[in-house]
């Protein structure tokens, strides 16, 4: 089966029933791939990886997975091709049309990957920008269902500011029957105007909450990430200083429901939004949340690329 998009851009580009396909596919595929029994279904294919962030879950987790159905990729850096400086973004689709299979971009605009995917004539993934990260979510999602049996009906909570990971879990409560709350100080929400856009084409189970500990009573997941973002450096004592309230730790972990889980993209900044004793407890489920980028990831360049019978 393929999807309806050629691209992964954005979790709201696809319906629920193709994220379950992915979803399933994931799971299906990740045992497989565990004990070296994964058929290499994309041999010879090609991903391009272009990169204007520094990264350690994205770069080798695509890389590997790629690998893993068969094919290669090739790392590709600003300093070479100058996207959006000194190649234009619509040349350089054109362009790497002709040599790979496909292309991952980890940038900080979501337009420049919007652009790039609009002249290529292969799929183009987003690996994360300023303003979403969705293999991220779609990710953390096959790791709940791994952990809770299914997302439906969780209580998700987000504690942090309306950055690009609360953006893409917005994205998924349009989705998925889940409650998806956000707390964070005044002034750190997500945009109205994102949520008007989000409201368009869905309707999540949305709330803002200020108060951290009303917001993650009876959580069955509670998520955190970084308070000052690749970006942000210049505003973190500001931001050190807005969220000090928000760390998640042991007492605000008993909040939640019982079986809890605790989450975090990763990277952490621990004694942050995150204490050692949460990171490295029994809640933790962060490992695997960083794990299931490999195989989500996978499951997605299968499901874009053509494999050997299809092409």
């Amino acid at each position: 089966m393929k999807l309806g998009k050629k691209d992964f851009l954005s979790i709201r580009d696809f319906s629920r029933d193709e994220l379950r396909t992915i979803l399933d596919l994931a799971i299906r595929q990740k045992p497989l791939a565990k004990s070296f029994r994964l058929p290499h279904s994309h041999p010879g294919r090609v991903l391009g990886c272009i990169f204007h962030k520094p990264s350690l879950r994205t770069r080798i987790s695509f890389e590997i997975a790629i690998r893993q159905l068969g094919g290669s990729s090739l790392y590709i850096t600003d300093r070479e091709i100058g996207i959006g400086s000194r190649e234009d973004p619509k040349d350089v689709g054109a362009v790497l049309s002709r040599y790979v299979d496909a292309i991952m971009i980890r940038t900080f605009d979501q337009r420049m990957v919007q652009t790039l995917a609009a002249n290529a004539s292969i799929p183009v993934i987003n690996g994360l920008t300023d303003l979403l990260h969705p293999c991220q979510i779609m990710g953390d999602i096959m790791t709940v269902i791994e952990h809770r049996g299914s997302i439906d009906g969780a209580k998700v909570v987000f504690i942090g500011d309306g950055n690009n990971v609360a953006r893409s879990w917005l994205n998924a409560a349009a989705r998925f029957p889940f409650t998806f709350i956000l707390t964070s100080p005044e002034g750190y929400q997500i945009d109205e105007s994102y949520i008007e856009e989000v409201l368009t084409d869905g309707d999540p189970d949305y709330r803002w909450i200020e108060d951290p500990r009303e917001a993650v009573r009876d959580a069955d997941i509670v998520y955190a990430d970084v308070w000052a973002s690749m970006g942000q450096e210049t505003e973190k004592e500001i931001r050190l200083r807005a969220f000090k309230e928000y760390q998640v730790n042991e007492r605000l972990m008993a909040l939640a429901s019982p079986g809890a889980f605790f989450m975090h993209c990763l990277p952490a900044h621990r004694g942050e939004e995150v204490t050692d004793v949460v990171l490295d407890g029994s809640h933790s489920i962060v490992y695997d949340e960083a794990e299931n980028r490999l195989h989500i990831q996978r499951a997605i360049i299968s499901l874009l690329v053509p494999g050997e019978t299809e092409s």
